[in-house]
Parts: C-alpha cells; sequence; structure tokens
C-alpha cells in the first residue's frame, strides 16, 4: 500500500523533494505540500483505492505523512 500512497504523492503531492527522498513518517507539508495539493492527494487516493475518506478524517494530520496516509487507510479497510 505505501508504494501506492508513495506514487499518489509523487504525482499530485507537488513536493519540492523527491517522494524518494523521504521516510514514512517525515512531514508531507515541511516538504512543501500545500493544502490544496493535499486534496488532489485525497481525491486521487480514493480512486486508487475505490474508497472515501470519513468527514473526521479530512484534516490535515491525516495526510501529513506516508504513515499517517497508511493508518487512515487501514482504518477505512484497506488491505495494507
Amino acid at each position: 500500500m505505501k508504494d501506492e500512497i508513495r506514487q499518489v504523492v509523487r504525482e499530485h503531492g507537488h513536493l519540492s523533494v523527491d517522494i524518494d527522498s523521504l521516510g514514512d513518517g517525515d512531514d508531507l507539508y515541511q516538504a512543501g505540500m500545500t493544502s490544496h495539493a493535499s486534496v488532489n492527494v485525497m481525491i486521487a487516493l480514493e480512486d486508487t483505492f475505490d474508497i472515501e475518506f470519513l468527514d473526521s478524517m479530512l484534516k490535515r494530520s491525516v495526510f501529513e505523512s506516508v504513515s499517517s496516509i497508511s493508518a487512515a487507510l487501514s482504518e477505512i479497510g484497506v488491505p495494507a
């Protein structure tokens, strides 16, 4: 799952650094992702995994790292 998350962030996160240079727990916002880009990441993740994020998950902390995104997807029921 984390490879797919990284691919989505690579394509939609508009980071100022290469996603491959970041650890799973590194802050994507500090790496250059804007709130607008995080919405694009969210939509792309929903399309990629055929899910819909719960309203309670629509907050900055859910999308701040590959690990936090992975945890949210697991909570929704996406297999690791």
